[in-house]
């Protein structure tokens, strides 16, 4: 079940990715502070990441925001301005969530 669909900007990729606002929450289940969402990560193309992701999603700023974990993502796909992000729900391989990543070079 797909979450959301993403352009990544620059921001997204220093400081944290803002979950859009037509984001499919229903996934998420209702929380308040921090939640866990372990991850695999994958390109367009199937090469996933080694390891699943543990992505830090927060409501402390009044949204829903990746934070820790994140970063490693977008480091580690070697993602850019202009990529595209796809995160949804898929109870496969130990993780609950799964993220294909579309890079536009």
């Amino acid at each position: 079940m797909e979450i959301f669909t993403v352009k990544l900007t620059s921001i997204d990729l220093e400081r944290g990715l803002v979950l859009p606002r037509d984001s499919n929450l229903e996934p998420l289940q209702p929380f308040h502070g921090t939640k866990e969402l372990s991850t695999i990560v994958e390109s367009c193309a199937g090469t996933r990441l080694p390891d699943p992701v543990t992505i830090h999603c927060s409501t402390r700023s009044g949204k829903l925001v990746f934070t820790r974990g994140w970063r490693d993502i977008a480091r580690d796909a070697d993602l850019k301005s202009g990529d595209t992000v796809t995160f949804y729900q898929k109870v496969n391989g130990g993780a609950q969530y799964k993220m294909r990543v579309r890079n536009v070079g």
